[in-house]
């Protein structure tokens, strides 16, 4: 069987550079399934993009389907076939299902029960009859945002302008939005022409003699080389924001590195709005010298070749110059504020419209703040700095700065804090209780910065489950799922032992069964990605005592604890009680009922067991706690060997459920073991 390399590219207007990378390995990811479900064999894979274009090119895919040889299985013998020895109206309807006729029918025993079956012989397709079905693979083609146009009924994240598709060096024939596939793509938009494929292995070159580099990974590797030559040309620190790096990436078909310069009276203005600006609003690199210190030059990367880079660099410093003079103009008016004005004016910004004002958020959050102080037994001092910290925490939302930079929120609240006198930990909070700011991130380095985040989110996610906002699928506009993995962080860095239940209780919902299922698939999501056994992951989110720095800690132990040949037999000890004790109810147990001494002594071990483990809980040591556990397992045994739970006598019965009961309680304080896949 031959081979030939299969091209498809999808030419568009510019896409948003956020979205390429997911989109074009959705692409492969696509193309892929498609060759495995049609049975085509097919060879290395590789995958393009650039702002105007997705292209897949898929090596050595075979011309024809490979044929299919099964064996399919049918009716029983014994309804098969009748008294006469003649095949059955079911035996001739699976036949003739199959594709086949009676007399290919042939009976094969299956475990001791002999049944019918059939070979069911397929024999495979020629390849370039399949692949006009692109054209489906190309409209499924899924992305967070669509666009319409013309008259056009598709919707697809920008207009397609043309569509190359080549199996060896013939066309595919297709058509998208009215658009026909063909062997023409398109070059560079400014510096370059159409060109003419005549196999799918010139595209990548032909492309780049028209100044596009369509591999993604060779332009990210032109643009850091480029870096780092001109960083040792001019002896810069060029510091590599690797999320800067792969946008400027994706807004670019030919890239060229070009420098340019701002006024030194700019470095005046705080370190985070210059990079700020530079990154966030302008895509440029910052420069910095062998100290660290910020110099007035920036990079930036230019779509297109090295011709007048003079007049393009002059452009560049224009627009950031205009820029930084309002940064700078919002800067010296911000430090003729007022902090307590200026949290009066957040009773007149919205925070939601069945929430309140920002200013409710800020009073509900500092209520919080002051019940987590309380139950961390925080100092006199320290539960005034909370407070304090709590009620400005919001204050620099209304400063032209953050206005103007809403990314800085929260950083230029620290210095303008510190500016105005604040105390040195009240302003680190007002910075620290947007941490972490996204899921892994960092959190806060303070005490008080810590109790306030926590603080502030809760009240968030809280809020809007009391007015019925719940995140569903892949919808979450508030981002409270964020916010609850951030609740999560910050309790387990912290080693604070403060359940789902309590921290709930701080909030105006005081409990909520929909809120504490949400917690708890957040910490499953943070145990799973903590490379936890998932049935380890389950059997800890059904601890009675559920928090996140214990839940975390159980794990561990419950992990490495399952890797050790003893754990079977005692998890099977611990299982076999709480198995037991499933319908049953904690109550108190009478020693006066017990009939023989293991019932005594299975008692004495619990209550011992208990009175440890309660101690070891309290010191946070949960691989002595469930060492303790796991001394029960020899009791527990006794016990069975020598009782029968559901006696006869019913007080009995009862009284020996209630044992159970009780000591299954004990187990499930650390975890259900009953959960754990036992090897």
């Amino acid at each position: 069987m031959s081979n030939k390399d299969l091209l498809l590219e999808i030419g568009l207007e510019e896409m948003p550079a956020r979205f390429m990378h997911d989109s074009m390995t959705q692409l492969g990811e696509k193309i892929e399934s498609w060759l495995k479900d049609k049975n085509i064999a097919y060879g290395n894979i590789r995958l393009f993009n650039s702002p105007r274009r997705l292209a897949v090119l898929v090596e050595n895919t075979a011309e024809k389907q490979d044929d299919i040889k099964e064996e399919a299985k049918g009716p029983a013998k014994k309804i098969a076939i009748d008294e006469n020895g003649e095949w059955t109206k079911a035996a001739i309807g699976f036949s003739r299902g199959q594709g086949a006729s009676p007399e290919d029918l042939y009976v094969k025993d299956v475990k001791g029960t002999e049944y019918v079956f059939v070979q069911k012989f397929q024999k495979g397709q020629d390849t370039v009859s399949l692949l006009p079905e692109l054209r489906d693979l190309v409209t499924s083609l899924h992305f967070p945002k669509n666009m319409r146009w013309g008259n056009e009924e598709l919707k697809y994240i920008r207009p397609i302008k043309w569509i190359v598709a080549l199996f060896g060096s013939e066309v595919v024939p297709f058509s998208v939005a009215h658009v026909e596939s063909g062997r023409i793509s398109e070059g560079h938009r400014f510096l370059g022409e159409a060109v003419e494929l005549n196999a799918p292995k010139e595209y990548e070159a032909k492309l780049e003699s028209q100044f596009v580099i369509a591999d993604p990974k060779k332009r990210k590797q032109l643009i850091t080389e480029q870096l780092d030559k001109l960083a040792a040309e001019k002896s810069w620190n060029i510091p590599r924001d690797e999320d800067l790096l792969d946008e400027v990436n994706h807004l670019v078909e030919y890239p060229t590195v070009l420098f340019g310069s701002f006024e030194e009276e700019f470095l005046a203005i705080p370190e985070e709005v210059l990079v700020t600006t530079m990154r966030e609003h302008q895509r440029y690199f910052p420069v910095k010298d062998g100290t660290g210190a910020l110099l007035p030059f920036f990079v930036t990367v230019r779509n297109g070749n090295d011709r007048a880079l003079e007049n393009v660099a002059k452009g560049n410093e224009k627009v950031l110059r205009a820029r930084l003079s309002d940064a700078a103009f919002f800067y010296k008016e911000d430090q003729k504020l007022n902090i307590e004005e200026n949290v009066k004016k957040l009773e007149k910004i919205v925070f939601h419209e069945e929430l309140g004002s920002l200013g409710d958020k800020v009073r509900r959050s500092a209520a919080i703040a002051g019940r987590i102080a309380q139950e961390i037994d925080a100092d006199d001092e320290t539960v005034k700095l909370i407070d304090r910290a709590a009620h400005i925490s919001k204050f620099d939302l209304v400063t032209q700065m953050v206005y103007e930079f809403p990314e800085l929120q929260g950083i230029m609240g620290e210095k303008y804090a510190r500016m105005l006198g604040e105390n040195e930990e009240v302003a680190r909070a007002v910075n620290e209780h947007y941490m972490p700011r996204q899921a892994g991130g960092e959190t806060p380095s303070t005490l008080v910065g810590a109790v306030v985040a926590l603080a502030d989110k809760l009240d968030t996610v809280a809020s809007f489950f009391k007015i019925g906002v719940i995140p569903t699928g892949s919808q979450d506009p508030y981002g409270l799922r964020r916010q609850a993995s951030g609740i999560v962080q910050i309790l387990v860095d912290r080693n604070w032992g403060i359940s789902f239940e309590k921290l709930i209780s701080f909030t105006e919902l005081k409990e909520n069964s929909e809120l504490l299922d949400f917690f708890k698939q957040r910490l499953k999501y943070v145990l799973t990605g903590e490379n936890i056994r998932y049935d380890v992951v389950d059997a800890v989110l059904e601890s009675t005592e559920l928090e996140p720095y214990s839940a975390l800690k159980k794990a561990a132990v419950l992990e490495a604890q399952a890797a050790k040949p003893e754990f079977k037999e005692t998890a099977e000890a611990l299982a076999r009680v709480m198995s037991i004790s499933k319908k049953s109810e904690t109550a108190a147990i009478d020693a006066s009922l017990f009939e023989n001494p293991q019932e005594s002594e299975l008692f004495q071990a619990y209550e011992e067991t208990k009175r440890k483990i309660a101690d070891l809980y309290e010191a946070k040591d949960y691989e002595g706690a469930f060492g303790e556990l796991s001394k029960l397992k020899a009791p527990i045994e006794a016990y069975f060997d020598h009782t029968m739970v559901h006696a006869d006598d019913e007080r009995l019965k009862e009284n020996r459920l209630a044992q159970m009961a009780n000591l299954a309680k004990l187990i499930r304080s650390f975890a259900n073991i009953n959960d754990i896949i036992v090897k």
